[in-house]
């Protein structure tokens, strides 16, 4: 308003776009809090406590909740452009793991299953149901599929990829060998001898694979690697078994005899590695995603219901995608929840972990100066998220972004969060 107007009505300005009216919770701290339990393994009653104890400020877990619920909600699309991305490729590895969610009414815990498929070297995406049977397959994998999913020996997935071939979308299945290493280890306080031998042409393997990666090769070579070298070794693996099994050396129900059991009929999947050179060796990727899921449910315990579960497995999906493109998940999640509520869907795709980790380097590269008065240059106002480089000239300070520099403080009015 106006000192000559001082009867009009005053002019305020428009709320900037929120994800919740008259929420409380800005976006840093719904990261704060979603980083806190799903990356941290931090249950929300000892958030709470937390809160209280050290900073006297009353974050109810109810409220907490129910802001995951809200943030849930917001990253769906994001969600959604992860799995529309990886299921456009042509390999994918997948496994499972169970977890414990209240079942409301009956006053005990029933067992669901976090789904996880994975594209090395891009991103990883969680699904949740409340069973392991392989109609879950059939909801987590699109029609449109056509390619090879890496998995171990669960009868679910040979149900899946008979049922896809009926319908004419087959789908390639590959082994394993870890699993089926797994088995052979076990078995070494009964077969010590054979079983060492077998663990022993399997690290020749593992070892091969190693080289390759040391040496960073491409299809061509990984191919012609273990065409060479991987090929002889599996065919030796190979005759030594089906002897045993067919003399029958070892008792079908011994730990050795379920090894050898297993192996051959995983064999056909276990080549499979050797005819495709994009394919890894094992499943250890995906098993390496679900890992973090495994701490924290000795820390919460179980999911409050089952469609809490799904909620989880959406800020997994972006938590762990953020790992694997080398993403701080604090730093992403607060950037995307303070952007989300200005953005259209077509924007989406900007900023999936992978498009922003780009842009963000990309913008890393390009020096920016900021003029600042040198009688206020004091510790507490060189606040600044990125790497950067000071440089003192005469009454100006130059802020160059860099690599190798940081400073241990927070954003503020003089160093603006995005230069």
């Amino acid at each position: 308003m106006r000192r000559d107007e001082a009867e009009l009505a005053p002019v305020i300005a428009p709320l900037p776009e929120s994800l919740q009216q008259r929420c409380i919770a800005s976006p840093g701290l719904l990261a704060q809090v979603l980083v806190s339990k799903y990356c941290d393994h931090q249950p929300l009653y000892r958030q709470e406590q937390i809160y209280w104890d050290r900073h006297q400020v009353w974050l109810p877990r109810q409220s907490t909740a129910r802001w995951i619920q809200l943030a849930s909600e917001w990253l769906k699309p994001i969600y959604r452009e992860i799995k529309e991305q990886m299921m456009r490729s042509s390999y994918i590895q997948v496994d499972e793991t169970p977890i414990r969610y209240l079942d409301p009414g009956n006053g005990k815990t029933s067992q669901g299953y976090l789904w996880v498929a994975h594209r090395p070297g891009e991103d990883v995406l969680f699904e949740w149901y409340t069973t392991r049977e392989a109609k879950c397959l059939d909801k987590l994998i699109p029609s449109n599929f056509n390619g090879t999913i890496q998995c171990d020996g669960y009868t679910a997935y040979d149900r899946f990829a008979k049922h896809r071939a009926i319908e004419g979308q087959p789908v390639l299945l590959a082994g394993c060998w870890a699993h089926a290493r797994r088995g052979f280890y076990d078995a070494l306080d009964h077969a010590p001898k054979e079983a060492a031998w077998v663990l022993k042409q399997i690290g020749h393997l593992y070892d091969i694979e190693r080289n390759l990666r040391h040496k960073r090769a491409g299809p061509v070579l990984r191919d012609a690697y273990r065409t060479s070298q991987s090929l002889p070794i599996c065919r030796r693996i190979h005759r030594v078994l089906q002897r045993w099994y067919l003399t029958r050396r070892f008792l079908p129900r011994s730990t050795m005899g379920k090894a050898v059991s297993y192996t051959l009929a995983q064999w056909r999947a276990l080549e499979v590695y050797l005819k495709e050179p994009e394919i890894e060796i094992d499943n250890n990727l995906v098993e390496n995603a679900i890992r973090p899921t495994a701490l924290g449910k000795k820390n919460w315990l179980f999911f409050g219901d089952a469609d809490a579960g799904q909620r989880s497995a959406i800020i997994y999906s972006i938590i762990e995608s953020c790992r694997c493109h080398d993403i701080e998940p604090y730093t992403y999640l607060r950037e995307v929840l303070t952007r989300l509520p200005t953005m259209t869907n077509r924007q989406i795709k900007d900023i999936v972990r992978k498009a922003w980790a780009a842009a963000t380097r990309k913008c890393n590269r390009q020096p920016t100066y900021l003029a600042l008065n040198s009688v206020s240059l004091e510790p507490r106002v060189l606040n600044c998220h990125y790497r950067i480089r000071v440089i003192l000239c005469g009454t100006a300070l130059k802020v160059m972004l860099g690599s190798g520099y940081r400073l241990p403080f927070g954003p503020s009015k003089y160093c603006p969060r995005a230069l």
